[in-house]
């Protein structure tokens, strides 16, 4: 039913042709729904005729090309939409659903500092973990218990991970970190004896930028631990303040290694200048009170 429009709000306005396009579209089902939904006098509906049926058109796109992004919107991945803010139609650009998983996606990207990792171990999925050896049991009840209880703000220690070469720790524990990671968190992962060699021969700006990510993100990794060659300064001025930081912080910290810890303290201890195992245990001393040691003796996956 028409309603008595007062034409003096509208100006040199064609008001009737606004009221006959507005009635017009309250014959489309989704247009009606829309308008009914909205708490505003219909003369003031009225006036934005035009912008309610875009919003009912875009709506329409999205839901017939399954959210998909490069829809038939006027801008793909987003939807021209419309909500009440004190008491006035506000006209938006809302981001679809599988634009926001793509922006979700990249925020994820964004979140990790990946230092020569491969993308297997960047991409790896806790749903991909293999879970077919009893020798994982621990390590995987490790995992689950880690997440769950980081997610919800309890104190959670890291991994000392160690065992036999291809035996899929480094992938283990990634897919614990990618995991966080997708709650916007800073994960740093770093292939260790990689990453020495790389701040040695680094500039003042790239060795600070380098070391304070390793240094302050919610979760580092530092992988193979062990394979490097030992110097002092590695020892000292490296893996001393990281862990030192780390433990003051209480940031949770990992490390995979092919060496046990009591293996990796006669490592730290021999340097190539000179042997000093007080600075190594005082080392490993930091990585136990930041970690809990797990073994993982497993088939090789990678033959």
């Amino acid at each position: 039913m028409m309603k008595n429009i007062d034409y003096k709000k509208y100006g040199k306005v064609d008001i009737k042709k606004l009221q006959d396009e507005f009635y017009e579209a309250r014959k489309d089902e989704d247009f009606k729904k829309l308008v009914d939904s909205l708490p505003i006098k219909e003369d003031e509906l009225i006036k934005y005729t035009t912008s309610l049926k875009k919003v009912v058109n875009e709506r329409r796109n999205d839901i017939e090309n399954n959210h998909y992004p490069s829809n038939k919107n006027e801008i793909p991945g987003f939807i021209y939409n419309v909500k009440i803010v004190d008491g006035k139609l506000l006209f938006y650009y809302d981001t679809c659903e599988i634009k926001k998983e793509e922006l979700k996606e990249i925020e994820y990207v964004k979140n990790g500092y990946m230092f020569e990792v491969s993308k297997n171990i960047r991409n790896a999925k806790m749903s991909d973990i293999y879970t077919d050896s009893n020798d994982r049991k621990e390590v995987i009840k490790y995992a689950v218990k880690f997440i769950k209880d980081y997610k919800c703000g309890k104190p959670v220690k890291g991994l000392y991970l160690n065992g036999n070469f291809g035996s899929g720790k480094s992938y283990i524990v990634s897919a614990i970190l990618n995991e966080i990671r997708k709650d916007n968190r800073k994960v740093a992962m770093v292939y260790y004896p990689e990453f020495l060699r790389s701040l040695k021969t680094s500039f003042n700006s790239d060795f600070d930028e380098q070391f304070n990510y390793a240094k302050r993100a919610d979760l580092l990794l530092l992988d193979d631990i062990g394979a490097e060659s030992t110097s002092s300064w590695s020892r000292d001025e490296i893996l001393g303040p990281i862990l030192q930081y780390r433990m003051d912080e209480n940031l949770p910290t990992f490390f995979t290694s092919n060496l046990t810890l009591d293996e990796l303290e006669i490592h730290l201890s021999e340097s190539k200048d000179k042997v000093d195992k007080l600075k190594a245990k005082r080392i490993i001393e930091r990585i136990k009170y930041l970690t809990n040691d797990i073994q993982l003796i497993s088939e090789n996956r990678r033959k």
